[in-house]
C-alpha cells in the first residue's frame, strides 16, 4: 500500500517560564511608610512621672473634674428618683459621691496603681441597687414622710449591702489571686477588653446628645473643629496656640455652649415643651442650686445606721466584681495613654485590694454606688497629651472641695448633660481605639487571634445590649429565678461589656492553641511587664509603679 500523506500534528504551545516572585519591599518612609509596633506614644507631652507648670496642672485638674462630674450626675439621676429621693436628696448623693471619688483617687494615685486614674461611682451598681429599691412600693408611700422613710431605708440597706460586699475584692487583691489571673492576659485579650471599656458606654455619648440635640451636637462639633483643626491650621500665628487648644479648649468650648443655652432659657425657647425636653436642656432644672447645702461635710452614716440582709449582700457583690473587671481592663489604657508600662500582676491585684477598700468606705460614709476608674478621664489624657499624676492628684482636691462647699459644686452640676455626653463621644472612643493598638504586638493575620478579638469583641457589646434592653422593657434582667441575690450577680456580670470581653478572651486565649504560640499571642512583649520573676521583669516597672517612699521593710513584697 502506498503511503497516504496526512498533515503535521499543530504545535503544541508551551507556556511561558513563571518568573519568580520578588519580594515586597518596604515602601519609602513618608510614602505610605510601616509603621514598626512602638510600646509607647510618642506624642504625648508629659507622662505619668513628668509635670507641667502649676498653673497649667491646675487648669488640667479642674478640667478632670468637671469631665468626671457629668457621669456623677447620671448616676445620681438614675437611683436618687427610684430610691424615693428628691431634689435635696440627689443632691447629697453627688456630694458624697465626690467626697469618696476624691479620697479613692489619691488612695490608687498614691498606694494603688500609681496610675493618672480617677475612681468614680460605676454605673455597675445600679441593678443591685435598683433591686433594692423595687422592695418597696413607691405607691404605698404617699406623702414627703413617707417618701423619706423609704428613701433612708433604701439607703441604708444598700449601705449594709456595699460594706458586706466591698470584702470581696479585698480578699481577691490582697490574697494575690488576681494578680495571679492577670499574669494570664496577652494582647489579644487586652484588644477587645479595652476596646469594650470605651465602646460599652455608647449609651451615655449620643443617645444623651439626643436629648437636646440643638445644644449636644453644637458641643460636639465646636469641640472637634476647636480641639483638632485650630491647632493644625493656625499654629502658624503663634507657637503657643497648639498646646494651649489641644489642652484647654474643652473648658472653653463648655463655657460658650453652657452660656448658648443659659440664652435658650432666659428666651423662653423650653417654656412649651415636654418635661422631658426641658429637664435635659434648661439650666434650671436640676434644682440642685435650690436644694444644695451651703456647706456640708460627709460624714460616716450620714443616712442612718446600716441595714444588713444577706441576700442584698451577695447580690451587691456581682457589681463589686464587674468593678473589678473593668478598672482591670482601664488601667490598661490610662498605662497606655499616660506613658508607663502595662500594669504588673501584683501592681492589679493591690488595686483590686484597695477598690475593695475604697468600696468599704463607700457603704460607711453613704455613698450608695462603689467606684470604678473613670473611662471618661482616661480618653481625656489622651486628648490632652498629658499623662500626669500630679494632674489627677490635684483634681481630688477640686472634688473634696465641691462636695464640702454644696453651692459651688451645684452651680457646675446644673451643666445640662446633653453637653457632657458630646464630650463623651469623643472621650470614650479614645480609650476604644487605644484597645486596636494593643493589637500591633500580636500576630495580626492569624486566623486564631482574628477569631478570639472577633467573637469576644461582639460578645461584649451584644450580651450587655441584650441584658439592657430585656431590663429596660420588663423593669429587670432576665435573669428570674426564686434566689434574688442570685439574679442581681447575674445581671450585673452580663450587663457589664468589658466584664463579658475579658472572661470570654481570657478561656479563649488561654485554651485555644496556647501552647507554642507565645509568640502570635504577643507574650513575647507582654511577659516582661506582667511578671517579677528575675529574668522576666522589665526594671521601667519600678519608674513607674513604686512606691513614693519606703515600704518593702514593713509590708511582704508579695503585697507590692
Amino acid at each position: 500500500m502506498g503511503e497516504t500523506n496526512q498533515p503535521p500534528p499543530p504545535p503544541v504551545a508551551v507556556p511561558p517560564p513563571m518568573m519568580p516572585m520578588q519580594p515586597m519591599m518596604a515602601p519609602a518612609v513618608g510614602a505610605g511608610a510601616i509603621h514598626p509596633p512602638h510600646e509607647q506614644f510618642h506624642h504625648l507631652a508629659y507622662c505619668v512621672h513628668s509635670n507641667p507648670s502649676w498653673v497649667q496642672v491646675a487648669a488640667l485638674a479642674f478640667l478632670h473634674y468637671l469631665v468626671m462630674l457629668g457621669s456623677t450626675v447620671m448616676l445620681a439621676s438614675i437611683i436618687v428618683p427610684a430610691m424615693g429621693g428628691n431634689a435635696g436628696d440627689k443632691a447629697r448623693v453627688i456630694q458624697s459621691f465626690l467626697f469618696m471619688s476624691g479620697i479613692n483617687t489619691l488612695l490608687q494615685t498614691l498606694i494603688g496603681t500609681r496610675l493618672p486614674t480617677i475612681m468614680n461611682a460605676s454605673f455597675a451598681f445600679v441593678v443591685p441597687v435598683l433591686s433594692i429599691a423595687r422592695e418597696m412600693d413607691p405607691n404605698d408611700f404617699t406623702n414627703n414622710h413617707q417618701r423619706l422613710q423609704r428613701f433612708l431605708h433604701t439607703m441604708r440597706t444598700t449601705q449594709g449591702a456595699l460594706i458586706v460586699a466591698s470584702i470581696l475584692n479585698m480578699i481577691l487583691g490582697f490574697s494575690t489571686i488576681w494578680g495571679a489571673y492577670a499574669k494570664k492576659f496577652s494582647p489579644v485579650i487586652m484588644t477587645p477588653v479595652v476596646c469594650v471599656v470605651g465602646l460599652g458606654l455608647f449609651e451615655l455619648g449620643f443617645p444623651q446628645v439626643g436629648k437636646c440635640v440643638e445644644i449636644g451636637l453644637p458641643m460636639l462639633i465646636l469641640a472637634v473643629i476647636v480641639q483638632q483643626y485650630v491647632p493644625r491650621y493656625f499654629s502658624h500665628i503663634h507657637e503657643r496656640i497648639t498646646y494651649l487648644f489641644e489642652r484647654y479648649s474643652l473648658l472653653l468650648c463648655i463655657g460658650i455652649v453652657w452660656a448658648f443655652a443659659a440664652i435658650l432659657t432666659a428666651a423662653g425657647a423650653y417654656n412649651h415643651v415636654s418635661p422631658k425636653t426641658q429637664q435635659h436642656c434648661r439650666t434650671d432644672k436640676s434644682f440642685l442650686m435650690s436644694s444644695a447645702p451651703w456647706i456640708k461635710i460627709p460624714y460616716p452614716f450620714q443616712w442612718g445606721t446600716p441595714i444588713f440582709t444577706a441576700g442584698h449582700s451577695f447580690g451587691m457583690m456581682g457589681a463589686v466584681l464587674v468593678g473589678a473587671f473593668e478598672s482591670t481592663g482601664a488601667h490598661f489604657a490610662t498605662a497606655r495613654l499616660a506613658g508607663a508600662t502595662p500594669p504588673p500582676g501584683h501592681v492589679l491585684s493591690r488595686s483590686v485590694g484597695l477598690q475593695g477598700i475604697g468600696m468599704f468606705l463607700e457603704g460607711i460614709f453613704g455613698a450608695p454606688a462603689g467606684s470604678s476608674v473613670s473611662v471618661e478621664n482616661i480618653g481625656l489624657l489622651g486628648l490632652t497629651k498629658v499623662g500626669s499624676r500630679r494632674v489627677i492628684q490635684i483634681s481630688t482636691g477640686f472634688m473634696i472641695f465641691f462636695s464640702i462647699f454644696g453651692k459651688f459644686g451645684a452651680f457646675f452640676a446644673s451643666i445640662p448633660l446633653p453637653i457632657f455626653a458630646a464630650i463623651y463621644c469623643i472621650l470614650f472612643g479614645i480609650v476604644a481605639a487605644v484597645g486596636v493598638s494593643f493589637m500591633q504586638f500580636a500576630n495580626k493575620n492569624s486566623m486564631r487571634n482574628i477569631y478570639i478579638i472577633g467573637l469576644s469583641l461582639f460578645l461584649g457589646i451584644s450580651v450587655p445590649q441584650y441584658f439592657n434592653e430585656y431590663t429596660s422593657s420588663a423593669g429587670r434582667g432576665p435573669a428570674r429565678t426564686n434566689a434574688g441575690w442570685f439574679n442581681d450577680i447575674i445581671n450585673s456580670v452580663f450587663a457589664s461589656g468589658p466584664t463579658v470581653a475579658l472572661i470570654v478572651a481570657s478561656v479563649l486565649d488561654n485554651t485555644l492553641e496556647a501552647r507554642g504560640y507565645d509568640s502570635d499571642r504577643g507574650l513575647s512583649w507582654f511577659m516582661p511587664f506582667l511578671r517579677r520573676h528575675k529574668g522576666y521583669s522589665d526594671p521601667r516597672n519600678d519608674e513607674f509603679y513604686s512606691f513614693p517612699i519606703r515600704v518593702h521593710d514593713f509590708v511582704p513584697s508579695r503585697f507590692l
